[in-house]
């Protein structure tokens, strides 16, 4: 790539430096770098014609959205479940009757291609509303075949497409029906699957499903123990319905992150914070579970969490590309401020795929990632709801996005210099 020099001015620039700046100021990028941030107009010194220059005043500039958790690669969609919701059946409800096994019979079904094309249609969408960076988990094939295939999706998207893709297997996400008991699934995932998913090199995380009805808390610390001696980074789905306690274990693990969080205990809040595994929220999924309560965020954040704001685009409990609206939620929802959120699916969402060194925040050295918000401050990204505020998406210095419509010849120029 040319090591060309640009220049993005604006009033309103969200760093997500450690400052958790906002500032009137101007970007300097070299390539796919950034090269400073500046505080003021754009100096002469720093400035010339061969640069190439982006007004952006009347606008906000925030590093390139990281969503920190979706489940990406799927077969089929449940709509079917839609009228059960309305009729009040609970998330463990539609699991018992379908859910993810019924996602799974459908996943299982679709080839590489199918899958493939299903899942880059989705991060098209996700790259106009400003994602510039994901983490996918797999746990809709449960067998060996199915789960080696959608990683393997995974990976190929990571290099054909403009959104940069950390890969998480997941096979810990219910029972397959061909296995009679958790035993012997956790015997099958632990001796044959998971060591061939690392022989491929195909995932950096391994995520469980720490719930009643799913998996123990002793079920889990197995899993995740095995995992880890096989050079897997640890996440966990935790304390989702019942407090069972899954935040605790994920940080007694030095797991990277717990999610969803909606039923966490005040004590495990308490041990999450003088950690740093990052409690990753999931609103728009409890919005759309239609839930009666959202995870404590406020609660969190005051006593001192590491918390991230992820869209979990799902096809049974969040089937939305649009992590703006789990910014939304976030706000509307949960009561958080508009810079707490910001660094929720910036620096915070960086660090829950411990991509944090290279993106998350405006600062020397890190990619040239931004998310150019048609919004002339940061309260009215969130006040101007239901609406894509996104103008503008630069990947690695890529004009990715522009005026609201995908750029393919740049899209085609990130690609061919990943």
């Amino acid at each position: 790539m040319s090591e060309k020099i640009q220049i993005f001015r604006s009033h309103q620039i969200y760093t997500a430096n450690k400052a958790n700046e906002l500032i009137d100021g101007y970007i300097m990028t070299s390539g796919d770098r950034i090269l400073a941030v500046y505080p003021g107009e754009v100096s002469p010194d720093h400035w010339n014609e061969a640069h190439v220059f982006h007004d952006f005043r009347g606008k906000t500039i925030t590093p390139g959205l990281v969503d920190s958790h979706t489940h990406l690669v799927h077969g089929g969609s449940r709509e079917h479940e839609l009228a059960l919701k309305l009729a009040g059946s609970s998330y463990m409800e539609l699991h018992l009757e379908g859910g993810i096994k019924s996602t799974v019979k459908q996943t299982r079904l679709a080839s590489f291609d199918e899958l493939l094309e299903k899942a880059h249609k989705t991060l098209l969408s996700m790259l106009l509303h400003g994602t510039t960076s994901l983490e996918a988990k797999s746990g809709y094939g449960l067998d060996k075949d199915t789960e080696l295939r959608v990683l393997k999706v995974n990976k190929k998207l990571d290099r054909t497409q403009a959104i940069s893709i950390v890969s998480t297997y997941m096979g810990a996400h219910d029972l397959p029906l061909e296995f009679s008991s958790n035993e012997e699934y956790i015997t099958f995932m632990i001796e044959e699957l998971m060591p061939a998913i690392k022989k491929e090199d195909l995932a950096t995380f391994c995520d469980i499903f720490c719930e009643e009805g799913i998996f123990s808390l002793e079920e889990t610390e197995k899993i995740a123990v095995a995992a880890k001696a096989l050079g897997f980074k640890i996440k966990i789905h935790a304390d989702e319905i019942a407090p069972l306690g899954g935040a605790g274990l994920a940080v007694d693990l030095g797991a990277v992150s717990a999610e969803h969080l909606m039923a966490i205990s005040d004590a495990d809040i308490e041990k999450m914070a003088a950690s740093d595994t990052v409690a990753v929220l999931l609103p728009a999924t409890t919005l759309f579970l239609r839930a009666e309560n959202f995870a404590p965020a406020r609660k969190m954040w005051e006593k001192g969490v590491k918390i991230a704001f992820a869209s979990d685009y799902n096809p049974g409990s969040s089937p939305c590309e649009n992590l703006q609206m789990a910014m939304d939620m976030a706000c509307l929802g949960m009561g958080m401020m508009p810079l707490e959120i910001l660094k929720g699916v910036t620096i915070n969402a960086a660090k829950a795929i411990c991509k944090e060194k290279e993106i998350g925040s405006l600062e020397k050295g890190k990619y040239a990632d931004l998310t150019i918000f048609d919004a002339k401050n940061v309260d009215y990204i969130f006040y101007h709801f239901g609406v894509n505020r996104v103008s503008d998406v630069f990947k690695q210095g890529r004009h990715v996005v522009h005026d609201g419509r995908l750029n393919l010849s740049e899209i085609q120029s990130c690609i061919m210099n990943k």
